[in-house]
């Protein structure tokens, strides 16, 4: 068994995997924002992501958000 990765890491390692998820659907931020209200996460803005995914933390409602509004369909934990 592997080391146990930090919780810095884990938080790098998911903001790197939705920023890669959103160059590879060519979708900007401010997409994402407007996806992510037709999911019900109405107050994410460009800014706020910009800012989370700097920041490499946010809530799991916010990342199960993203992988519904880029239709990412079996997202495995080694994803990410």
């Amino acid at each position: 068994m592997g080391l146990a990765a930090t919780e810095k890491e884990i938080a790098d390692r998911t903001a790197r995997f939705i920023k890669a998820e959103l160059k590879r659907a060519d979708m900007t931020y401010g997409e994402l924002a407007e996806k992510l209200k037709e999911h019900g996460l109405t107050g994410e803005t460009e800014a706020s992501i910009k800012s989370k995914l700097a920041r490499g933390t946010f809530a799991a409602t916010f990342l199960i958000g993203v992988i519904a509004a880029l239709e990412l369909e079996g997202v495995r934990l080694e994803d990410l």
